[in-house]
């Protein structure tokens, strides 16, 4: 019973921490290119994780977008119809791309 005791206290503790003063969240500006298909990346891939998670990746080959689109859809279960992905990948490599198919 008082290990039950010590326990709930321990994980309740965090609950009544209280901080003075204002808490700032840093805000960080990620680029974003306004190309062809970027509503479709607004509508497919924005609504689940900011754009850095594009940017962080680097320039990168259309293999490499594709194949990203791709674990989104089957991994992940990003609702994203096939058209779309064509349309996402395309403006993935074309905006954020190296040039490179493979």
């Amino acid at each position: 019973m008082k290990k039950l005791l010590v326990l709930a206290a321990i994980v309740t503790a965090p609950l009544f921490a209280q901080v003075e003063g204002d808490i700032e969240v840093p805000y960080i500006p990620f680029e974003v290119k306004m190309g062809k298909g970027f509503g479709e990346v607004n509508a497919n891939c924005l609504t689940c994780h900011s754009f850095g998670y594009v940017t962080n990746q680097g320039r990168q080959s259309k293999a490499f977008w594709a194949g990203k689109v791709k674990k989104l859809m089957v991994h992940f279960k990003a609702p994203i119809t096939d058209p779309d992905a064509k349309i996402v990948t395309e403006y993935l490599y074309e905006e954020y791309g190296n040039g490179e198919l493979k």
